[in-house]
């Protein structure tokens, strides 16, 4: 049996007629740049969210980066942020000349160590830019205390959580920006590249309105030197149509995490081989099951061969990136970091998988292990 780390045919083929239907108006309309489209999406986005604006942009990528570009982050910014996030959190940071000012992580959750922000706070301090790693939000309270207490703004690294709860409230409503990525294997992706900026100010949205249509709010008087960073209104309508859905295909994943930790209780594996993912937060919406793994490349390697899809995320913390030494950081300086760049692996849990398929999956890594 082979299982794919994700199937998106799969969902696809729930989704043919509605995500047709809704191309072919974008197209009938002719109006591909913002227009109606992007804005609906805009407002569905930000109610869900919790917010009341929402900027659609091109990437999540573009996200992080007009967030910093509002805010007014330049050379010699200091952002502090996780070591162990995918690359765009700090080179979001390093294209604007700022340095990131990295934080280890917990070890459960694999997201910022909010107890270790307060030391590394200096005057040169813009934002602090916690990631929601794998579908699980960050420890905000005492981030958004102390951003509080500095004067410095929150932006939230929401690209893996959307739909994620910290004490009622979703990820993106918290910080000063919600920074989400549409990209296809997010758990609301469209059919390339695209986006969302959540914010709750209303100047802070007519900034990044204006910065992602190169700085102008009326055409040929630009205010500020943008960029070309908006949502193209097919995407938006494809993730619009997948917006309806995305609240099962969330409750399908958190149950098959569920039957995932029954399932591996049974086998009796735990006892040192493996640690599976902890839901410290509310809300867990898991865009990747990332397991703890003793002889992590060599169980990979099985699981591949039998046919099972898996991943590292992420083989290298961003701290030891070749194209980041100038920020003098060594092997050893985030040792929780560098462990789980060391020790996690990705499972599938998408949706679609049945029971019958996350047994198989479990039982080719007891496997393994015996």
């Amino acid at each position: 049996m082979k299982i794919p780390l994700l199937d998106l045919k799969l969902q696809y083929q729930g989704l043919r007629q509605e995500v047709e239907h809704a191309l072919r108006e974008v197209v009938e309309s002719q109006q591909f740049i913002l227009g109606p489209a992007v804005e609906a999406c805009e407002r569905e986005i930000a109610a869900y969210c919790g917010t009341p604006y929402a900027c659609g942009v091109s990437s999540g990528t573009d996200a992080l980066l007009m967030a910093l570009m509002s805010e007014g982050v330049q050379a010699g910014d200091e952002i502090v942020t996780s070591p162990y996030s995918f690359f765009a959190t700090s080179g979001s940071i390093a294209r604007l000349g700022a340095r990131a000012v990295f934080v280890d992580i917990d070890p459960v959750s694999f997201n910022l160590d909010a107890s270790r922000i307060e030391q590394v706070i200096t005057p040169k301090t813009k934002a602090i830019l916690p990631v929601h790693l794998f579908g699980q939000m960050a420890e905000m309270e005492p981030i958004l205390e102390l951003a509080g207490k500095k004067g410095i703004c929150v932006i939230e690294d929401a690209a893996q959580a959307i739909g994620a709860v910290y004490r009622g409230r979703r990820a993106g409503s918290l910080g000063d920006y919600g920074c989400f990525s549409f990209f296809p294997s997010k758990n609301l992706g469209c059919f390339g590249d695209g986006g969302m900026i959540t914010v709750r100010d209303p100047k802070r949205d007519h900034q990044l309105k204006a910065l992602r249509n190169h700085g102008s709010d009326k055409r040929y008087y630009h205010h500020s030197v943008g960029g070309n960073f908006r949502l193209d209104a097919l995407q938006a309508a494809i993730v619009s149509i997948k917006l309806r859905h995305l609240e099962s295909w969330t409750r399908k994943r958190i149950e098959n995490a569920r039957i995932y930790r029954q399932l591996f209780e049974r086998s009796g594996l735990l006892a040192g081989q493996i640690h599976l993912p902890e839901c410290v937060q509310e809300r867990h919406v898991y865009n990747q099951y990332v397991i703890r793994a003793g002889r992590r490349d060599e169980l990979m390697a099985f699981l591949r061969s039998r046919g099972i899809g898996c991943e590292v995320y992420y083989p290298v913390s961003l701290h030891l990136q070749d194209c980041f030494k100038y920020w003098g950081y060594k092997p050893g300086d985030f040792p929780e970091s560098e462990k789980a760049s060391r020790e996690s692996l990705a499972l599938p849990v998408y949706p679609e998988l049945t029971e019958e398929q996350l047994g198989t999956i479990v039982h080719e890594v007891v496997a393994f292990y015996q």
